[in-house]
């Protein structure tokens, strides 16, 4: 019913619900509620808050209807996609308008979901232009806490939006807007408003078979009124452009640039303080990767890199490496070293927390660094036919300059300061399948091993040793089977298991879900 419990379904994330607004979702870890080392993008637009440098969940929704499909990327993607892209990569893709004709109406209600409805109209314009209108609003209700009491934390939200499509010979246009108006209630204490609009506008036009390329331009407005006093407002403008030529049969470069302002402003409260209230953050970009075949395309190996400029920290390079190789018709075995950073946040360099309008307890640092990670992978993947597919990845990844809390000064040891002070590493394995034992039935599922360990560097004093970086499960597990039996029936379920969460502690567990459908 939402887009983050629809996330649940990819095998290589971890997805927790904190609260009946709140998630927590991360792709190897480093995972909570304020999680910044994984990108989302929704149709291309960047889902993202200079606050925290994460992603408020509870406003990132759409009609799941609308979805063609949710491309998850585990490990880091900072050459084509940027800063931030340390650990994955979530790109929610919306269907053609072309795709989506005629009306839907949907509605429901429970003891969770105390109510929910959606409706969606699309139509045509002309031979080649297609639109869609649609709109949906949900009321949630509280969950329990830890006594089984009632949390008192039900929320509501309504979203409406369009799509316009246009298709030509040789090039497409689309355009996409959402508005939405949402009243979470993160800590149980009342309603907050968050309200936002966006539009995102998307040129593709091919010039070849050889050659294509596409310009996006996207403007997003957030504001964030926290009932205490706080507020947030962002302004984002972001221009995107790539291109991608093939210089022969056995090498292919794709090449890009980008540009985003983000005009970020906020209220502050005496005693709780970003400074400056208003800040203006600019982030340009230029990358390139060089993909070539050998070996009678058996042999495959992609250079890139992305040469990226940030407000905070100025000039940083993003390259990686992979190599693929053919072992059979239907086995491959693939490496690579990437690295990838976490750009600063306001709350890493501009915010204080005050004890006395002259006395800090916490700070940021203008000398706070970029987060890093250089990762190296290993897979093999395997597909019979087009009954059985499997796909196996490790990794090994090595952080350096995570963000960690540094004491002040004796004899009261404030303010305590954000540092780059905790390093260390972390490896597992991602394992996922499919089968297909009948043209009705079709199972999916996936595993997920995953460890870390992080201390604090020689020339640190950091007072939580990166334990608050992340609270993550060693293992998971997720089964679906679907099927369609005759009279028009689908079935389908999900099982899945979440092992322990170490600190705070969380006890593991299974979950179960059906579906029937006509």
């Amino acid at each position: 019913t939402t887009l983050a419990e629809a996330l649940r379904l990819a095998t290589n994330l971890q997805v927790a619900q904190v609260n009946s607004s709140q998630w927590a979702i991360s792709a190897r870890g480093f995972n909570n509620v304020l999680a910044n080392k994984l990108l989302v993008m929704i149709d291309g637009r960047t889902v993202y808050t200079p606050l925290y440098a994460g992603v408020f969940w509870d406003v990132q929704h759409v009609l799941l209807d609308n979805i063609e499909r949710i491309e998850v990327i585990s490990g880091p993607g900072g050459t084509l996609w940027g800063a931030n892209a340390v650990n994955g990569v979530i790109n929610v893709i919306t269907k053609n308008a072309k795709d989506s004709q005629g009306a839907l109406v949907e509605g429901g209600a429970g003891s969770e979901v105390l109510g929910y409805g959606g409706a969606r109209y699309g139509g045509k314009i002309s031979n080649n232009v297609y639109y869609r209108i649609n709109a949906m609003a949900f009321k949630r209700g509280s969950v329990a806490n830890l006594e089984g009491q009632d949390a008192n934390d039900d929320w509501t939200i309504a979203q409406g939006g369009f799509r316009i499509d246009w298709q030509g010979d040789h090039d497409e246009l689309m355009l996409v807007s959402n508005l939405y108006g949402n009243r979470p209630n993160p800590d149980a204490t009342g309603a907050i408003e968050a309200n936002g609009h966006n539009v995102v506008g998307r040129w593709s036009r091919s010039l070849s078979d050889e050659s294509d390329f596409k310009i996006q331009v996207y403007y997003d407005q957030t504001y964030r009124d926290f009932r205490n006093g706080f507020t947030e407002r962002l302004n984002t403008y972001d221009f995107d452009g790539q291109q991608r030529i093939r210089l022969s049969s056995h090498n292919e470069i794709i090449w890009g640039l980008g540009y985003r302002m983000m005009d970020h402003r906020v209220q502050n409260l005496e005693l709780f303080r970003f400074d400056p209230e208003n800040e203006k953050l600019h982030l340009y970009n230029i990358f390139l990767q060089d993909r070539i075949t050998m070996l009678q395309d058996r042999l495959n190996i992609s250079l890139g890199c992305k040469l990226e400029h940030n407000s905070y920290t100025g000039f940083q390079f993003q390259p990686s490496a992979r190599i693929s190789m053919a072992l059979s018709s239907n086995q491959s075995l693939w490496t690579a070293v990437s690295r990838a950073v976490r750009n600063p946040s306001r709350f890493d360099r501009d915010f204080s927390l005050l004890a006395t309008p002259d006395l800090a307890l916490l700070s940021g640092s203008d000398d706070f660094k970029s987060e890093e990670v250089l990762a190296y992978e290993l897979g093999w993947r395997m597909q019979s036919q087009a009954q059985f597919s499997l796909s196996l990845t490790t990794f090994y990844n090595v952080y350096e300059n995570l963000r960690s809390a540094e004491p002040g000064p004796a004899p009261l040891f404030i303010p305590i300061t954000f540092a780059n002070g905790v390093e260390g590493n972390s490896y597992g394995a991602e394992l996922s399948g499919t089968y297909q034992p009948a043209s009705w039935w079709r199972v999916r599922g996936g595993y997920t091993f995953l460890e870390k360990d992080l201390s604090i560097k020689p020339t640190s004093n950091g007072l939580n040793g990166g334990r608050v970086e992340s609270n993550d499960p060693s293992h998971q597990f997720l089964v679906q089977s679907m099927m369609e039996v005759p009279g028009n029936i689908e079935v389908g379920v999900i099982g899945r298991y979440v092992d322990d969460l170490p600190e705070p502690y969380v006890a593991s567990y299974w979950g179960l879900d059906a579906t029937i459908a006509w």
